[in-house]
């Protein structure tokens, strides 16, 4: 698996079409093979229902006749119209989503967030009989407490039902503390790999966000909240010396080292256009030693 997990919530919001091809093609050349997106994509940007995303991604996949080597991942649960892990959000979704996106079947497909009234049995049961039917080939969560993945493995394991292979959880240098601890912990216990979400922080671990700098983004307000807090602060400049004496940028350093934590196989990141792509992509023959990660780790404590 590729190292890097390309994001498609940028797809008709920041990037349009032309522009979302563009960035799939670059990422294609550089051997990227996973594309991740929802049916709740882009909901937030004016205009949007929701599934363009996908949309986008199946015209790419059909135009360019790579249907068998891009894996495109979705998620289902957080669209305004379709909220939580219930059955028959789940079948509706596992129906809708693949003729978006140019497929016969989805993998992995992610419950995207949680909804503790339904019971585990419910979407597990849906899940599996998805598998069984051949729409879905691995299920994974985004968004999952600790407790209640404790709470759905085991009962895959009781019921011989399909079983979540991987999670999609919020991590990266300067918000450590929604994933590291019972989350990491459970998903290594289990065997569930990691595919971080935010990986650079809306663009704040890009090196562009600093104290007195304006940045034309549509994500600097979620970006720059991180300067006031400690980690905003000392991350940067631990950052900065790494990125120095490896001659790259921090962008690739910050996702290298997530890259070297536990249980993490590919974070997700988003890019639009082929420029911003390919300051991402320099993380990817990146591998720091355990003093660069220990000095990372220690600036982010």
């Amino acid at each position: 698996m590729f190292p890097l997990n390309l994001g498609g919530n940028v797809f008709d919001w920041t990037a349009d079409e032309q522009q979302s091809f563009a960035v799939l093609d670059a990422c294609a050349a550089a051997g990227g093979d996973f594309v991740d997106t929802a049916d709740a994509y882009s909901v937030w940007a004016p205009g949007n229902p929701g599934g363009v995303s996908e949309e986008i991604i199946g015209r790419w996949r059909a135009a360019r006749g790579n249907r068998d080597e891009i894996v495109p991942a979705t998620k289902v649960g957080w669209h305004p119209e379709a909220k939580g892990p219930a059955a028959g959000t789940l079948r509706a979704a596992a129906e809708a989503s693949p003729r978006r996106l140019a497929t016969d079947h989805l993998d992995p497909f992610s419950t995207h967030f949680d909804d503790p009234s339904v019971p585990v049995e419910e979407f597990l049961g849906e899940l599996d009989a998805l598998a069984r039917e051949g729409k879905v080939r691995h299920i994974a969560a985004s968004d999952i407490t600790a407790e209640r993945l404790e709470e759905a493995l085991p009962a895959s394991d009781r019921a011989g039902l399909a079983r979540y292979v991987a999670i999609q959880p919020h991590d990266n240098l300067v918000s450590r503390d929604t994933y590291e601890g019972p989350p990491a912990e459970t998903a290594a216990r289990h065997g569930l790999v990691a595919l971080p979400c935010f990986s650079p922080a809306a663009g704040f671990l890009t090196g562009e966000y600093r104290p007195g700098v304006e940045v034309d983004s549509p994500r600097s307000d979620g970006a720059m909240r991180h300067l006031d807090s400690n980690r905003g602060r000392s991350v940067p400049a631990a950052l900065d010396k790494v990125a120095e004496q490896r001659g790259t940028s921090v962008t690739a350093v910050a996702l290298a080292w997530l890259r070297a934590q536990p249980t993490v196989v590919a974070p997700v990141v988003s890019a639009r256009n082929p420029q911003q792509l390919s300051t991402l992509l320099a993380s990817v023959p990146l591998a720091l030693d355990e003093d660069e990660v220990a000095v990372l780790t220690a600036a982010s404590a």
